[in-house]
């Protein structure tokens, strides 16, 4: 079972017996609040969205119950079989979603090197197009929750956008304070959605019991092979109904596959397709009902408390979306694919809950872009599809790798596992590519802009580092540093801790003080940090110190790319090697580079190599990142030819 967000959120408990864990039904509960709100509030807007108009798929029992079929057992495949059951066992360290997943299949593949970077490309895409999951989910369900209004009354539909835009406004301007005060009542909230959502369907389907029919799967298949292109084009939109898919594994590091597991069959699928299966009774019933077939499912008196329930549930179901924006922004800094930006931890107790201020506000303008820009739930179910299936694509393509190389198995059983479920996600991706000119451009367009950003930021960050090493390395530590203690040079007190990108190299920020200052403290360490491509490093294994002679240390402290990054209170456990820091008598030396870009190279792109230079210059402090007191730092800088 995955280790728990809170567990990580204190060092020292890391690497024990294991952390107290709550009782399986209290993160059960807790699970339904966090993973499952944008899969839950699919039903909202998914089939208004396949029988739109603009689809071409006349609305008749046929259709209905062929889309129904389809839906239904595209949640029996891809959800039940390839995510619960498949490729949750894919865990790095009990750690799910893309960027561990990522890790996990580069780690299995090291010794490949140009393999290695087609996974980091194939799976920075991946993340690049989670992002534009981020900016349309809170869009499309809100939106959808919204346009209840006019169902209950057609006289209310011009604030209908006002509305959406204001709900939106307050979620992302409430992010900095956490979602520790409202946390606790997702869970129970998402039980009564859910109960909801099954007894609508329930009392539609014994009015019409003929959808039951679309249990059958040849219903489904059959729908295919009789309209064919038709059926192609509405895959498009069933894959609607997968949307949230991901979360089951990006979240299940914060409670562990058998909660995820026990919620999915336990209520949420059963809900989902008995659901699905009243919406598509009530249209058999009444075909009027398209216009918007989830709140017809309910009486008329219950349609404004329907549409403030509905409301929460999307706004629980952009929550837990943003909060996964934030956490993957934070894997992504650590593992070098984007610049270092300030993270906030909104909660003393859950190092999961945390606020990237930068990240917040873009998305806030791009989801309003998207709701003023698209103006309906329908318009933005063209622009869903590709970025959902896009990364359902790669999540499957990188499963195969870390089956085969990492776990072994055998060649034809991995093809064959995976194999099925690429078909799948390439049919559903291909579907939603005759979207692009309807607005599968947007998460089209994100994703490109991220994907060059973190792409480029990940090989000018290797290709900087290697130069810095390359350099450090012309001078060896250990030759210089008996060199220089032989010598009459000044030792003042105090300690100077010199950050180092290779720890056998002198650091240039050594350098540059003694040209400048000709002393050397009392005690010096020269410190390497590192981050592993596994999600949590144990408190033990934290910090390797090495010993070089006449108070001179070597000092390495690792992280995960889940780990707070907290330097001060990391070097905390050096004291059982004797080497305890006053904070008001230690200071940082660091080299701030200054990165050249170098025409004619062959390495990068010229441009690229300018764009990796400016957000370079604009990086957030890494002092503040380190969490260094920024009164103890002193920057020296240095000059990077890339």
């Amino acid at each position: 079972m995955g280790r728990s967000a809170s567990a990580a959120s204190d060092d020292n408990h890391v690497g024990q017996s294991g952390p107290h864990r709550p009782a399986v039904w209290g993160l059960a509960l807790a699970a339904l609040g966090i993973v499952y709100g944008d899969i839950g509030t699919s039903p909202l807007y998914t089939l208004k969205t396949v029988f739109d108009p603009g689809n071409g798929l006349p609305l008749n029992a046929y259709n209905v119950i062929g889309i129904v079929s389809l839906i239904f057992w595209s949640l029996t495949i891809v959800v039940s079989l390839k995510y619960v059951a498949l490729i949750m066992r894919a865990n790095n360290h009990g750690e799910g979603g893309i960027m561990a997943l990522l890790s996990l299949a580069a780690s299995s593949v090291a010794t490949r090197p140009r393999l290695r970077h087609a996974l980091l490309a194939a799976g920075v895409m991946g993340a690049a197009l989670f992002y534009g999951d981020g900016v349309i989910t809170p869009a499309i369900s809100v939106l959808s929750a919204v346009e209840g209004l006019e169902v209950a009354t057609p006289a209310l539909k011009p604030y209908v956008i006002p509305v959406t835009l204001l709900a939106l406004i307050v979620l992302f301007a409430m992010q900095k304070r956490g979602t520790a005060g409202i946390g606790a009542v997702f869970g129970p909230i998402m039980v009564i959605w859910f109960v909801i959502l099954a007894g609508a369907g329930l009392v539609n389907i014994l009015d019409a019991p003929r959808i039951l029919a679309a249990l059958d799967p040849f219903a489904g298949l059959a729908f295919c092979l009789h309209h064919r292109w038709l059926a192609f084009v509405a895959l498009g939109a069933v894959v609607l109904s997968l949307t949230g898919a991901e979360a089951l594994y990006a979240d299940m590091g914060h409670f562990g596959k058998r909660p995820i597991r026990l919620t999915w069959f336990g209520l949420v699928f059963p809900a989902l397709a008995v659901n699905y299966l009243g919406q598509g009774a009530l249209l058999l019933a009444d075909p009027s009902a398209l216009d918007n077939p989830f709140y017809r499912l309910f009486p008329q008196w219950t349609l404004y408390p329907m549409v403030v329930l509905s409301t929460i549930a999307t706004v629980i179901a952009s929550q837990a979306v943003i909060s996964g924006t934030y956490s993957m922004t934070k894997q992504a800094m650590q593992l070098s694919f984007l610049p270092r930006m300030n993270v906030v931890y909104t909660s003393e107790k859950e190092i999961g809950q945390i606020y990237v201020p930068g990240i917040n506000w873009m998305l806030l303008a791009a989801v309003v872009a998207a709701v003023i820009g698209f103006g309906s739930s329908t318009a933005l179910g063209s622009a869903y599809g590709i970025a959902v299936t896009g990364t359902m694509l790669i999540t499957t393509l990188l499963t195969f790798f870390v089956v085969r190389y990492a776990w072994h198995y055998n060649w034809f059983l991995c093809v064959f596992a995976t194999g099925f479920f690429f078909i799948i996600d390439a049919t559903f991706f291909s579907a939603n590519l005759l979207k692009i000119a309807d607005g599968g451009w947007f998460p089209l367009v994100i994703g490109l802009i991220l994907f060059t950003i973190m792409s480029t930021w990940g090989r000018g960050w290797e290709m900087m580092r290697h130069e810095a090493q390359v350099r450090a390395g012309t001078t060896p530590l250990k030759p210089f540093l008996k060199s220089l203690l032989a010598s009459s040079l000044v030792r003042v007190s105090g300690t100077a801790i010199f950050m180092s990108p290779d720890p056998n190299g002198v650091p240039h920020a050594l350098l540059n003080n003694l040209d400048h200052n000709h002393v050397l403290h009392q005690r010096v360490l020269f410190l390497t940090v590192t981050t592993c491509e596994v999600p949590w490093v144990p408190a033990s294994e934290r910090v390797a110190v090495q010993a070089l002679g006449q108070n001179c240390y070597q000092v390495t402290v690792t992280y995960g790319f889940k780990d707070e990054v907290n330097l001060p209170r990391a070097l905390e456990a050096c004291k059982p090697y004797g080497l305890v820091f006053e904070p008001r008598a230690t200071s940082y030396f660091m080299s701030r580079a200054t990165v050249v870009p170098t025409p004619g190279s062959k390495r990068m792109a010229l441009w690229r190599e300018k764009l990796f230079a400016v957000m370079l210059h604009n990086v957030g402090n890494v002092a503040a990142y380190l969490k260094l007191p920024a009164n103890r730092v002193i920057e020296l800088g240095a000059r990077v030819e890339i």
